[in-house]
């Protein structure tokens, strides 16, 4: 009894211990301008999207209530799975189990293999209570399973019992493609499933494996371009306040200084103005981007089309697509990202879309950028020049 008190609360002990290291370290790269966690909503993956396949080996134990605990013995573990959201996910797999316990009235040990053939239902704690976050190192997720244990090479009633559990995966994020886990498992059987005799009902079947998960497609999720962070306003300080009563009575001297002026022009008497009327005027196209995306909406869709078929279908010059993110918000690894992200897509539309030649279009990632001036949405943007 002594032993699965001990394992059970290693997974209890694993899970607060990862749950506070998420909460109080890992979140720097998830929250909005005022540093509020943001929580969804996130776009639906595609069917091919979020999969992973996960291998690994270690150890299981059995225990019935009238015997002792055995610890040692083998576990293998193989599992394909698919995050739905970043919080919600299932998985099939195959556990192989081989341990031995101990007969009764002293007569020896019986050694046994079990195969559990099994569906688990998963929830990032992680994301679920921090907020998604793709490049975070830990995660903690809870499990339940449920299936059918196998065995083999026992005098047991039944070859075939359905057994169920709780769990805990640790991830662990070695890149995009890769993470390591440590997954713990209790599970409860029928104790007839291995014949111990020993007049309990159920046995438990304690697992603990670490190996390798690879993430398969794409492998993080967009938040929803709906979604706008909500911005809590701040209280003021008394010096704050008096700073923006200042600038406030600057710009209302400004504005009617440039009041005066406008009455000025309209009074004045118009000079004679030559222009010189250049030969060509190079064509600008600018197209917007929602915070952190680089999908294209169907207003800029629109945008690109009537720009493709004016400018870019009537020359053979070619073109710079450049990128740009909003300096304001994001790292700047993040702009750089993101910027280049933007460019790739603006361009890969004129080129499939839009029938451009690729080699007409050079895409380049300017990352943050302030030019644009207000709002500073402006500057989520790509500019063909």
């Amino acid at each position: 009894m002594k032993g699965i008190k001990i394992i059970l609360g290693s997974l209890a002990v694993a899970g607060l211990l990862g749950f506070s290291l998420n909460a109080s370290a890992q979140e720097n790269g998830n929250r909005d301008e005022n540093g509020k966690i943001v929580r969804g909503a996130y776009e639906t993956n595609g069917f091919l999207d979020n999969w992973f396949i996960g291998a690994g080996a270690g150890v299981n134990g059995v225990y019935d209530r009238n015997t002792e605990i055995t610890i040692g013995g083998l576990a293998t573990d193989l599992n394909l799975g698919k995050w739905f959201t970043p919080s919600v996910g299932a998985r099939v797999g195959w556990k192989g189990l081989k341990n031995s316990f101990e007969l009764e009235n002293n007569k020896g040990s019986e050694s046994f293999t079990q195969h559990y053939f099994h569906a688990d239902f998963l929830w990032n704690l992680s994301n679920a209570l921090s907020g998604y976050k793709e490049t975070r190192f830990w995660d903690v997720i809870p499990y339940a399973t449920f299936g059918g244990l196998l065995a083999k090479d026992l005098k047991a009633e039944k070859d075939w019992e359905y057994a169920g559990g709780l769990g805990l995966l640790n991830d662990f994020r070695l890149g995009n493609h890769v993470d390591l886990f440590l997954d713990l498992t209790a599970l409860l059987g029928k104790e007839n499933q291995i014949d111990t005799k020993a007049g309990g009902r159920y046995v438990a079947l304690p697992t603990a494996t670490a190996g390798l998960i690879f993430n398969l497609g794409r492998t993080n999720f967009d938040r929803h371009s709906s979604v706008t962070p909500v911005v809590v306003p701040l209280p003021f300080t008394t010096e704050q306040y008096n700073a923006l009563k200042g600038r406030v009575a600057q710009l209302e001297r400004e504005n009617a200084a440039l009041k005066n002026e406008i009455e000025a022009l309209k009074n004045a008497t118009p000079d004679t103005v030559y222009v010189k009327q250049e030969s060509e005027v190079e064509p600008v196209s600018r197209t917007f981007f929602d915070l952190n995306s680089s999908k294209i909406s169907a207003r800029e869709k629109a945008h690109l089309d009537y720009f493709a078929q004016q400018v870019l279908a009537k020359t053979d010059k070619n073109y710079t697509v450049k990128g740009y993110a909003d300096s304001a918000t994001g790292s700047a690894a993040t702009n750089d990202r993101i910027s280049q992200a933007r460019a790739d897509a603006v361009k890969d539309y004129l080129v499939k879309n839009c029938g451009i030649d690729a080699s007409r279009l050079n895409a380049v990632g300017q990352g943050g950028t302030d030019q644009f001036s207000k709002p500073i949405t402006n500057n989520r943007t790509v500019v063909i020049e």
